[in-house]
């Protein structure tokens, strides 16, 4: 897989959390499985949510995997 910029916004209020690769915005995810899913059909090969917790090529903004909603 090509080294990706990739950037996970802090979450909404609804919870959701903008997913960019690059300059490119892939989607809204609400849950780790929808990161998975926007990466995959980006091109970025079988990601599953164990690799999107785990890669260090997230750049994860107000809070990490664990943070869906804002407080």
């Amino acid at each position: 897989m090509a080294e990706h910029h990739l950037i996970v916004s802090a979450p909404t209020g609804t919870g959701g959390r903008r997913i960019q690769s690059d300059d490119v915005t892939l989607g809204m995810a609400y849950r780790l499985h929808d990161v998975a899913v926007l990466l995959q059909r980006a091109g970025l090969g079988g990601w599953d949510e164990l690799d999107v917790i785990e890669s260090p090529l997230i750049e994860w903004h107000g809070g990490g995997p664990e943070e869906w909603f804002e407080e």
